[in-house]
């Protein structure tokens, strides 16, 4: 009996043995996830854009194991009135994702919500007149939502 029992007992740590070989050693991300991860959230035009290109490369991207997931503007419009907010909110949703996994959000929180607000202004700037006003307006109460709301 106890050599039956020693047989059953080896088994699962043998099986276990040869799936830790075949999976083999987890990957680490790439050690400048920290730096690229800040280049695809300030506030300028140029970082929007560079997280641009990578969102829509994002297997280029794979190794640094980024959440790409997205509710774009959560329970507000995407689109209020016809002016196109969604990818500011997807960007928006990157940056909090990301330094949320990687335990910093609380330190960038403000530049997200303020890179958010560039982005916004942004997509503003291509109106004029009574429509700028208005994209600027709602630009603004998405801004101070995510400021006093976002978490």
């Amino acid at each position: 009996m106890s050599r039956r029992f020693s047989a059953l007992a080896v088994t699962p740590l043998l099986a276990a043995g040869a799936l830790a070989v075949a999976a083999g050693p987890a990957q680490a991300a790439p050690a400048d996830k920290p730096q690229v991860l800040a280049s695809f959230t300030q506030t300028d035009a140029g970082s929007y854009g560079t997280w641009l290109a990578a969102r829509t490369n994002q297997a280029k991207w794979a190794a640094y194991d980024f959440d790409w997931s997205t509710d774009y503007c959560s329970k507000s419009p995407d689109n209020p009135f016809g002016f196109p907010f969604k990818l500011s909110c997807a960007r928006h949703d990157f940056g909090y994702r990301n330094y949320k996994k990687a335990g910093t959000f609380a330190a960038n929180k403000a530049r997200l919500d303020s890179a958010l607000y560039a982005d916004l202004k942004r997509v503003c700037a291509g109106y004029s007149g009574a429509k700028k006003t208005s994209c600027d307006g709602l630009a603004w109460t998405y801004y101070e939502a995510v400021k006093k709301l976002g978490t």
